[in-house]
């Protein structure tokens, strides 16, 4: 069984800020995914600077395998510490974690960490250090099948503050929350941006204090193979049929044409839905062993509408998808449930788009922006052209 590291974030920007005073980076280095959240003093220019200083040094240090503590130390001697105030200009959440669930966290003045863990949302067990006279606390991870960390910055605890809440947001209120919202089919990002939407809504979508939440989720890899039209060579249909098939976890089939050509090479009736959940996309199909069969330019269409929102850090939109129309289906299956997609493209040209502002070419385009916009959500994507 093959497992990986999911990951993904949510900000909100202060009232009046166009950048956000928090910053998150994240790479994978072989076996191992680190993730950095940073949170720079005040709002604005100056705190994004500082934020994305301290992300960018911590996760090229962590992630090149450069000791913890020495990363650490780093980052507290080149930061200056404001005299005002006397605190460190930025504040940071470390995780770094390999394919196995192993790895540690490490939280420098942030809010504490929350570990989702068989259905409740709870603390991690912590080791306090002293680095250069500042207290960090260190917790060593060993995540099971659909654990979720989650690091935040002071803005989700102190949301609310002098509106909705008086004294901010409980941290032991924040986990009761997500432990009735969140649920182990829920991607990194989705849990993320439950917890951020939610800050949102007791700032009266009016923060007074950037937001950010960062999360990190143990699963199992899930490999999806989407097929986008028929090939130009019709000899080639059942050896091209056959490389779609093999190795996927999950399997869709985009377009007519190609649904004709696979329903054949498995030698099963294509049915056709006569529902419209919604009117804009055309309705699914059905063949016996495949998971989704959907209609293709147009749904697609909708499809890369639907992934531009959910790629984008800043949307607040339910990464969850309930309705039952192809490009939701297809939004499920790809944003939330996979971790790697593999598109096999056929560039014939349909005789049914003659006539119409439907061609080879926008095929293409819209394939190649999902991908695009697929990998900005961590997936990794290949794509074969027939």
């Amino acid at each position: 069984m093959a497992w990986c590291i999911e990951s993904g974030y949510t900000s909100l920007n202060h009232i009046g800020e166009e950048l956000c005073g928090d910053n998150v980076e994240c790479c994978v280095e072989g076996d191992y995914t680190t993730l950095v959240l940073a949170d720079g003093l005040g709002s604005g220019v100056k705190a994004n600077i500082l934020s994305t200083l301290t992300s960018k040094i911590l996760c090229t240090m962590v992630s090149n395998d450069v000791d913890i503590v020495e990363c650490v130390e780093t980052i507290i001697q080149t930061l200056p510490v404001c005299k005002e105030r006397g605190v460190a200009y930025s504040t940071f959440s470390v995780i770094h974690v390999n394919n196995e669930g192993r790895g540690r966290l490490l939280e420098f003045d942030n809010p504490q960490a929350i570990y989702y863990h068989r259905g409740a949302a709870v603390d991690l067990p912590r080791e306090k250090l002293t680095v250069c006279g500042k207290t960090v606390y260190n917790s060593d991870l060993e995540l099971d099948d659909q654990d979720i960390v989650m690091v935040m910055s002071d803005g989700t605890v102190h949301a609310g503050i002098g509106m909705v809440l008086n004294f901010g947001w409980p941290r032991e209120d924040i986990k009761d929350f997500m432990t009735k919202g969140l649920n182990s089919h829920m991607s990194a990002r989705a849990a993320a941006c439950l917890l951020a939407s939610a800050c949102n809504d007791l700032y009266l979508d009016k923060p007074s204090d950037d937001t950010t939440v960062a999360a990190i989720k143990f699963r199992k890899r899930m490999d999806v193979h989407i097929m986008v039209g028929p090939p130009v060579n019709k000899e080639k249909d059942d050896y091209y049929v056959s490389r779609f098939l093999e190795g996927a976890d999950k399997t869709i089939v985009c377009g007519g044409t190609s649904s004709q050509i696979v329903a054949r090479h498995l030698k099963k009736e294509l049915k056709t839905s006569f529902d419209f959940p919604d009117r804009d996309v055309p309705p699914i199909g059905f063949i016996d062993g495949i998971d989704l069969t959907t209609e293709g330019v147009l749904t697609l269409r909708r499809l890369l509408e639907l992934a531009r929102r959910y790629a984008s850090t800043t949307d607040l939109a339910p990464k969850t998808f309930k309705k039952k129309d192809g490009a939701s289906l297809l939004a499920n299956i790809l944003f939330e449930e996979a971790t790697n997609i593999t598109f096999f493209v056929g560039q014939n040209v349909n005789m049914a788009h003659q006539g119409l502002e439907i061609d080879i070419t926008m095929k293409l385009k819209l394939v190649e922006k999902l991908s695009e916009n697929l990998r900005k959500m961590g997936k990794e994507v290949t794509v074969y052209y027939d």
